[in-house]
């Protein structure tokens, strides 16, 4: 405003130098530099004794301006390298997630393996999740289980990519790149070799590294047979069969399982209820960091399944399936519906009463655990444990669905689950998990 000619509206007297007019909120003009003789006159933001009308317009304000505040930085979640590498072995490896910017509130990200040159089947094993980030907490870490196989094939590769952030926004790295250094080959497959053998079942049943106790107990049921064959063929079917067995695998694995089948039933024109790749993910959220026998496991495998069941409720798949407007009785008979299971009186009565008395199946507490109710009910249990055990051999050997190539459909699994019932689920008189391990397709996974 130097120089030039200004107005100041205020309730003001002015005298001198400039003209007021109006009455109440007095306007004052004049010409900057100016004479302004007398006064003293003024308000709360302009006051002026005698001597020139102000020559700038900081002058004029003389309340000082309030500091500017500043833009939080952003908060971003992102990998902490753009690559990692891992020797080629049965083992495990990290890779780390950081979050910067402003990590005042919580956050949370998804993240999923993809296959490149190195493929979940062989290679490494599938790996998906949800971090979650506490309010302040700015790292979280991402366990990937690596696999050993006999073939040259040069170093591989594969992705971890993030998504769907909460919270947060992703950072420039939302991508790593993991490469597995080929080893040299030992000449023979790796499951022929027992420790060998029982990693993979720790890989592929329990989603974990083995616990040392328990590596060292199932190694040594195969190792003891020395050079009886016969002894070793029978001990690795058994060894395997346990993994399926374990209170572990029964309280993830088996559990997520029936709960597809209380919610939905089979999948249409299938004799299943899931596919391998919900399969796959859901048991990992169920698993992550249980080992049994462990301080504190039952705890934290409580808490799995109680955060897996709240967002499984959650899911429009199920929200669809069942509105909140339905009566807890109504919810209560289509899960056991689905189930199969024609629930004595009291086992009906004591899942209803989840809802307290409520006219409908709004609460979602109150569904998680009527569907926790049916699930862990002993009939569903029983009736569909041979089916299951089925469903496993390809999901977990295999790594497929049952209809997919080789197969066409769902003829091998049928024909296995009639097996195994003809032999009240003895799976050594039905052969079952030695055809298994002992297939092409199996062995195929590691070497020939």
């Amino acid at each position: 405003m130097s120089g030039g000619n200004y107005k100041i509206t205020s309730s003001v007297q002015a005298s001198g130098g400039g003209t007021s007019t109006g009455s109440g909120n007095r306007v004052i003009e004049s010409t900057a530099g100016e004479t302004a003789a007398g006064g003293p006159y003024g308000n709360s933001s302009l006051r002026h004794d005698a001597g020139f009308w102000p020559t700038s317009l900081a002058a004029v304000n003389a309340l000082p301006s309030p500091t500017p505040t500043g833009t939080p930085p952003p908060n971003t979640i992102q990998f902490e390298a753009a690559s990692y590498s891992v020797l080629e072995a049965m083992t495990s490896m990290t890779v780390t997630v950081t979050r910067t910017g402003d990590t005042s509130g919580g956050a949370a990200v998804d993240y999923v393996t993809v296959d490149g040159a190195a493929t979940q089947r062989s290679d490494f094993e599938f790996a998906a999740g949800r971090l979650i980030f506490a309010p302040g907490e700015t790292v979280k870490s991402i366990q990937l289980l690596i696999n050993s196989d006999s073939y040259m094939e040069g170093n591989e590769n594969f992705l971890v990519t993030l998504s769907n952030p909460a919270g947060a926004t992703l950072g420039a790295q939302g991508t790593t790149t993991v490469t597995i250094n080929d080893n040299a080959p030992s000449g023979g497959n790796p499951i022929d070799d027992p420790q060998s053998y029982v990693w993979m079942q720790y890989h592929d049943f329990l989603n974990r590294e083995p616990d040392a106790a328990g590596m060292a107990f199932w190694t040594n049921q195969i190792a003891a047979c020395g050079s009886d064959q016969a002894c070793v063929d029978t001990a690795r079917v058994n060894v395997s069969a346990a993994f399926f067995l374990s209170i572990e695998f029964q309280q993830t694995g088996y559990l997520v399982y029936r709960i597809y089948k209380a919610a939905y039933g089979n999948l249409p024109h299938a004799p299943a209820p899931l596919l391998n790749n919900e399969f796959l993910l859901d048991t990992q959220t169920i698993s992550r960091g249980v080992v049994v026998n462990q301080t504190g496991w039952q705890q934290i495998l409580e808490n799995n399944e109680q955060t897996f069941m709240g967002d499984f409720i959650q899911r429009s798949r199920f929200t669809a399936a069942y509105p909140a407007s339905l009566t807890p009785g109504q919810f209560v008979d289509a899960l056991f519906a689905n189930g199969g299971v024609t629930p004595s009186a009291g086992e009906r009565q004591a899942a209803i009463d989840e809802f307290g008395g409520a006219a409908t199946s709004a609460d979602a507490g109150a569904r998680t655990r009527a569907l926790r109710r049916v699930a862990e009910n002993q009939t569903l249990i029983q009736q569909e444990f041979n089916r299951a055990f089925v469903l496993m051999q390809y999901f977990v050997y295999l790594r497929r669905n049952p209809n997919v190539a080789p197969d066409a459909d769902y003829a091998g699994y049928d024909f296995w689950v009639q097996k195994l019932n003809q032999f009240d689920g003895n799976y050594i008189s039905a052969e079952m998990v030695r055809a298994f391990i002992r297939s092409r397709e199996y062995r195929q996974r590691f070497g020939q």
